[in-house]
């Protein structure tokens, strides 16, 4: 799972602050020229390079975080269980897998300095709301791994609500480990499982 949650990490940086131009630059552009901001912010400062915890947290925070629907991504993740829980434990969820996907995406940004990023061809056609954006990440020695990102035009822009890298949704694969927890303690199983899982990352910053 290393290898898959660092391709998801350059995921999330191609599409960081999306939604300050999303009624003027089509989705693909901004994808591509987001991304060689950050890829540019990663290789020039030293100290995330180095692995700079607290840099690192906030670039993720600041940049990458704000334009992903995480409660869409939560509710696909958990999938029919979902409805099983009271607004109060969907809140909960939500703040417990955005802070999963901290420390996860965190753990792996320093790294991404070596890898590169082609778009495919893109078209959005008028009116529509709901696209997914195709590229190909690659590192020499390596062969290139597709990655598409699913995304949706909000109010305030567009967002990203899941990534599918080698054909392999995240949200699906979340959404397997999701219904054995909740099949072996229910949604408050669920919870628990995750708070102790992001125990290490507590100290992190959150909105």
């Amino acid at each position: 799972m290393t290898g898959l949650k660092q391709f998801l990490t350059i995921a999330l940086f191609a599409v960081y602050s999306l939604a300050a131009l999303a009624d003027v630059v089509p989705p693909d552009v901004l994808a591509k020229n987001t991304t060689n901001e950050v890829l540019h912010i990663v290789k020039q400062d030293k100290d995330i390079k180095g692995g700079n915890n607290k840099k690192i947290l906030e670039l993720v925070e600041e940049k990458i975080l704000p334009n992903f629907d995480f409660r869409q991504m939560t509710r696909l993740a958990v999938g029919k269980n979902w409805s099983k829980a009271t607004q109060s434990q969907q809140d909960a969820l939500v703040n417990e897998f955005r802070t999963m996907l901290v420390r996860t995406y965190s753990a792996s940004l320093s790294s991404v300095a070596d890898y590169k990023i082609t778009f495919k061809p893109f078209r959005l056609a008028p009116g529509e709301t709901d696209v997914t954006v195709n590229t190909e990440v690659s590192k020499p020695g390596a062969p290139p791994i597709p990655i598409n990102y699913r995304m949706e035009k909000q109010d305030d822009g567009w967002k990203v609500y899941d990534v599918q890298v080698d054909n392999v949704s995240m949200v699906t694969v979340y959404r397997s480990s999701f219904s054995s927890e909740v099949r072996k303690g229910g949604i408050d199983g669920l919870l628990a499982t995750l708070t102790r899982r992001n125990q290490p990352a507590a100290s992190g910053p959150k909105k």
